[in-house]
């Protein structure tokens, strides 16, 4: 276990598969028989000249070396800096809410005050600004318990909705940052009653996307259509689709999304999910081509921060490192700390530290502040 121990840091995928596969005592043909994967790319992946950047790949490994995604990816990673181990902090300050037990008298709490407190804990999300975020999201998770256990009457059911949306946003933040459990719990405890509201089931569906599990997403998906369908749960069936090597499958529903996008947001995103299901399937190109298509000024920090991953894995998979290096770089100016626990970017940066001619010290500058060096 020594050699699982050195490999537990925040490194490259690839170190911690070849730890692992020598751990389950499988060969390299062994691993690529279950897999599927081919001989070369997964002694790619152990030496160091290739990367992980799509989910299936991911999932088939751990799913043969009988492991979850954590333990490949690393997550959740040692805490750079003050704002990363700030948020890590909060994930404890969570936990504990989680377990302790509800006062017997709650504090009487505004729900246009409880609301505006949301409204700015999303905006942080959807700038990818994780530290402001965590920082808001314990006293938001309290005062959102405790108006629900004193609204009465028509306000009551406002005070439901308040109280997911905030268990929504924790649950993400805990889903980014690698404690899946924890998130799983909270989305849980968010359910008001026997029918899941659709946030929840949309946050679940990313959580079973993230923990490399696509069939169950799409289990998920399909109980969310019942509770009231909207733009973003066909993009993210189809990324599922597409995980599980049904592109037909997911282009469908990406025609659908488009159908119900609803302004120019939504449009931008939906072209964003087609980008990542063309790289999912393992077409560079085509992901390449979409990216270029999205209305970039449309999106919010957080989507234009993935988006912007998503070109930089594009571009490295056809050969150009240094424009790939630009969009990392573009992509962490965005989003930082989005991008840093972001376990695909993360190993695309420690692939191009050595392949860049052009941005070296860039690329390099962004292994540091992650950890990687």
């Amino acid at each position: 276990m020594r050699e699982l121990d050195e490999t537990a840091g925040g490194g490259p995928i690839g170190a911690r598969l070849a730890a692992w596969r020598r751990h389950r005592e499988l060969t390299g043909g062994d691993l690529a028989s279950r897999t599927g994967l081919g001989l070369d790319y997964l002694a790619g992946l152990e030496t160091g000249r290739e990367w992980v950047d799509r989910r299936g790949p991911l999932a088939a490994l751990t799913a043969a070396l009988r492991l979850d995604v954590a333990d490949l990816t690393g997550q959740p990673y040692p805490p750079r800096g003050e704002e990363h181990a700030t948020v890590r902090a909060v994930a404890f300050h969570l936990r504990r809410r989680l377990v302790r037990p509800h006062p017997g008298t709650a504090p009487l709490v505004l729900l246009e005050e409880l609301a505006a407190q949301i409204r700015a804990a999303a905006d942080a999300e959807a700038a990818g600004d994780e530290h402001r975020l965590a920082l808001a999201l314990p006293d938001l998770i309290e005062a959102a318990d405790c108006a629900l256990a004193t609204a009465v009457g028509p306000g009551r059911g406002e005070a439901v909705r308040l109280r997911v949306a905030a268990h929504v946003l924790s649950a993400g933040l805990l889903r980014r940052l690698g404690y899946k459990d924890l998130a799983w719990m909270l989305l849980h405890r968010a359910r008001p009653g026997i029918r899941e509201p659709l946030p929840v089931l949309v946050e679940e569906i990313r959580l079973l996307i993230d923990l490399g599990l696509p069939e169950y997403a799409l289990a998920r998906a399909e109980r969310a259509e019942d509770a009231g369908a909207d733009w973003e749960l066909p993009t993210l069936a189809a990324v599922a689709q597409a995980m599980a090597g049904r592109r037909p499958e997911a282009e469908r529903l990406l025609t659908t999304a488009a159908e119900r996008a609803a302004d120019a947001r939504e449009s931008a995103l939906v072209i964003a999910a087609r980008a990542a299901v063309a790289a999912e399937v393992g077409d560079a190109a085509e992901a390449a081509d979409h990216v270029r298509a999205v209305d970039h000024a449309a999106l919010d920090g957080a989507h234009r921060s993935s988006l912007l991953v998503a070109a930089a894995a594009a571009e490295a998979r056809q050969d150009r490192a240094d424009q790939a290096a630009v969009r990392l770089v573009e992509a962490d100016a965005a989003a930082p700390l989005r991008l840093r626990l972001d376990p695909f970017a993360r190993d695309l940066v420690a692939a191009l530290t050595d392949r860049t001619t052009d941005h070296t010290a860039a690329v390099r500058d962004l292994a540091e502040r992650a950890g990687l060096r």
